[in-house]
């Protein structure tokens, strides 16, 4: 059985600010924003080096989605980078928030986890959720529980 996004009992606390996150991801030469839009919405090009691999999108920032000391931001989000390193996986440095830029937490994007992969990683640095991109979706998976929420996506350079 599936959890859906609709569930309270399985989505976190901030699940519908988490569902409206914009997303920038920053690639060699280029910055590319992601924004979440309808279903089935592809708007613009999935980077090429990514190849078709899904993109998760995990920070350590703010555990619980309760506001964190910046000192214990910066060492947490430290040893999330440690460990995409010693696990040898793709990254782009990232950094998610609000639409408006009011809130912005720094993040890592990373090809060559598996969805499960991705939740436990989030998990393991006390994350509500992390994003997961791939050419057909944008999805928000819920890390202590199956939770997904899914949407089209619209991705746009920024210089």
């Amino acid at each position: 059985m599936h959890a859906h996004a609709t569930d309270a009992a399985v989505t976190p606390r901030n699940w519908n600010l988490y569902r409206t996150t914009v997303v920038d991801i920053r690639f060699p030469g280029r910055t590319v924003r992601v924004e979440p839009r309808p279903s089935g919405t592809a708007e613009g090009l999935f980077p090429e080096p990514a190849g078709s691999a899904t993109i998760h999108v995990v920070t350590a920032w703010n555990p619980l989605g309760r506001t964190a000391p910046a000192d214990d931001n910066a060492r947490s989000q430290s040893l999330l980078l440690d460990e995409v390193r010693r696990r040898g996986l793709t990254s782009w440095s990232a950094e998610g928030g609000d639409a408006r830029g009011t809130h912005r937490e720094d993040s890592v994007a990373v090809v060559g986890l598996s969805d499960d992969a991705a939740r436990d990683l989030g998990h393991r640095f006390g994350q509500d959720a992390i994003f997961a991109w791939t050419p057909d979706a944008w999805r928000l998976l819920a890390c202590g529980t199956g939770a997904t929420a899914v949407s089209g996506w619209a991705a746009s350079s920024m210089h």
